[in-house]
């Protein structure tokens, strides 16, 4: 895994804060490890240690913005991906030689997610429209 989470976890609270470095090692590890139990034991903490941490609220915060950070890798690599996805697709779509019915699949799947970058689009737009007007009337 990405150690970035992590270090912009550190960056946050910051060099001498009270958040140490075992529970920095316990959200590397709830990240990484398959449950709770596995997390503690990498972390090398006991596991009830590790349950009390997760309910602290600055814990949450830092093993919440880990999550996100680790997550939005996850979809920048996605979307990475995206234009060999689509050109798969496509060439699916057009092979002779492929199965009329895998043919029809990937020609359903491009339409179906055309429709939907169709509709968030207008959402956004309507959105933007909105948070406009809500801030013309302040």
């Amino acid at each position: 895994m990405n150690s970035a989470p992590i270090q912009r976890v550190r960056e946050r609270v910051g060099h001498g804060a009270k958040f140490g470095r075992k529970k920095e090692d316990a959200i590397a590890a709830l990240l990484t490890q398959r449950n709770v139990e596995e997390a503690a034991r990498a972390a090398g903490i006991g596991t009830q240690t590790l349950y009390r941490w997760m309910k602290e609220p600055e814990f949450k915060a830092a093993w919440r913005e880990a999550r996100r950070s680790a997550f939005g890798q996850s979809i920048s690599r996605l979307q990475q991906a995206s234009s060999a996805a689509v050109s798969t697709l496509l060439k699916a779509m057009v092979d002779p030689s492929a199965p009329y019915s895998s043919r029809v699949r990937a020609a359903d799947r491009i339409l179906d997610y055309s429709k939907k970058a169709i509709e968030i689009e207008d959402v956004e737009v309507r959105l933007a429209a909105l948070e406009l007007a809500a801030e013309q009337s302040k």
